[in-house]
């Protein structure tokens, strides 16, 4: 069986990689060293996020372990179809946040021969696909799915479980509002009295 290394080296059109999991499961590290590993070849390579996404650099993907990565903020999908203009590689960041748009984006991207690299969440705190990202998984050549480690029982976590008292969809935080739970953890969590596993 094909490492995915070994996939890439002797694919020579465009594709789609995703990359998905839980908050602090390392897919943005992964985004990361993947994009590296490009630029080590001398591929042009660009990465872009959200303009919202400013936790920790208005202008850089950063992961959760400080490993970082000069990128392109941008507000909307359609903006991608100008600015990765003649790149080999483009990574797309937190791309959860992005509009339906990205989907129909990252195949045109690809078409044109474009290697295109996506890393986001697959589920919202609620367990819910989240945004683009079930097309995206549906459409894209490979696919990567990564763990955090369950904080309540060491298992492998695939929830994002959020623990401040907020109902919107989005919203931006660390390890302040959110923790990993595997599953048993999270539908523990979830059926708890909220004052049990809410910060006030």
């Amino acid at each position: 069986m094909l490492r995915h290394s070994e996939i890439i080296e002797t694919h020579r059109s465009g594709w789609i990689e995703v990359i998905v999991g839980s908050m602090f499961s390392g897919k943005t590290e992964e985004l990361i060293r993947r994009l590296k590993r490009a630029q080590i070849a001398r591929l042009k390579v660009e990465i872009f996020k959200p303009k919202k996404d400013v936790r920790y650099s208005e202008a850089d993907v950063v992961s959760h372990d400080s490993n970082a990565i000069r990128s392109t903020p941008i507000d909307g999908s359609e903006n991608l179809l100008m600015l990765a203009s003649g790149n080999n590689v483009i990574g797309i960041d937190e791309a959860q946040f992005f509009d339906n748009n990205l989907v129909r984006v990252c195949n045109q991207l690809a078409d044109q021969g474009i290697r295109v690299i996506i890393a986001g969440l697959d589920m919202d705190f609620q367990g819910n696909p989240f945004g683009p990202i079930p097309q995206l998984l549906a459409t894209a050549e490979y696919v990567s799915k990564v763990h955090a480690i369950c904080l309540r029982c060491g298992g492998l976590a695939q929830f994002s479980h959020r623990i401040v008292p907020n109902q919107e969809q989005v919203l931006l935080g660390e390890k302040d509002e959110y923790e990993p739970l595997c599953r048993v953890c999270y539908r523990k969590a979830t059926t708890e009295s909220p004052a049990k596993h809410l910060k006030q």
